[in-house]
């Protein structure tokens, strides 16, 4: 199994924005998404913007691996995963679209309204586990 659930004090304070570093979107989509494997996240936006929900966030999803920020550890307890489709640098990164940035700002305002997270607390996978 990709995800675990959270325990009751474990609460949702933080957004890790990653890219998925793989070819194709359906490659990423299968890898996030496969009970099988060792990673998932909660959301996935392709490059035309489309977003989609792979995990409920109320689960913890597998998406920071060994990680601290400030005096947390494991921020797979206390945070939402958001993959953004990219090939990274090992397939021929590309700049992200205007698409990919639009439905993440929609998704991060849900998130701050819903979670109450707050803009510092948006963090980047590159600044918990580098």
């Amino acid at each position: 199994m990709n995800y675990s659930f959270r325990k009751k004090n474990k609460i949702v304070k933080y957004l890790v924005i990653h890219y998925t570093g793989m070819k194709s979107l359906n490659l990423a989509y299968n890898k996030l998404s496969n009970k099988n494997s060792n990673v998932s996240a909660h959301y996935l936006i392709s490059r035309k913007g489309t977003i989609f929900n792979l995990l409920c966030p109320s689960y913890k999803a597998w998406h920071c691996g060994k990680s601290k920020w400030e005096k947390k550890n494991n921020l797979n307890d206390y945070s939402i995963g958001i993959e953004l489709e990219n090939k990274g640098h090992k397939f021929g990164y590309t700049n992200f679209t205007n698409k990919q940035y639009l439905s993440l700002k929609k998704l991060i305002n849900f998130m701050k309204k819903n979670y109450y997270i707050i803009d510092k607390n948006i963090i980047f996978h590159s600044d918990i586990a580098p």
